[in-house]
């Protein structure tokens, strides 16, 4: 079993900046495929990010690729989305999740976290 925690999330001015954070205990989350998801009121789940194993393979949503950043902290047992020039559109609940395949579904992960709120200003 993983458990998976995100952090960082707040409140943020259009064009500000935040990081967040994926964090587990026990696991090696370099063992794992992870992505990023997010979920606006009303709307399904949509795929942000994935990194691969190795952190030679990353993938961007369109709406979101040269403003976000998804990287690993191996030292910290970690994963983290650095968001850059937030626009009101990236309001939203952001999830970590993991897997054993490189994927943009959420269907193909196995472990969640809880979810960090992000909400950005006009």
């Amino acid at each position: 079993q993983v458990q998976l925690v995100e952090s960082g999330g707040g409140l943020v001015q259009a064009e500000g900046s935040l990081r967040l954070s994926c964090a587990t205990s026990g696991r090696l989350l370099s063992s794992y495929f992870i992505g990023w998801f997010r979920q606006a009121p009303g709307k399904e789940r949509e795929f942000v990010a994935v990194i691969d194993k190795a952190n030679t393979t990353i993938v961007y949503a369109h709406s979101v690729k040269g403003r976000f950043t998804i990287s690993r902290g191996n030292a910290e047992n970690a994963v983290y989305l650095k968001m850059n020039s937030l626009k009101p559109e990236d309001t939203a609940v952001y999830y970590c999740a993991a897997g054993s395949t490189f994927a943009m579904s959420p269907h193909q992960y196995d472990y969640w976290g809880q979810g960090t709120q992000v909400t950005v200003s006009s």
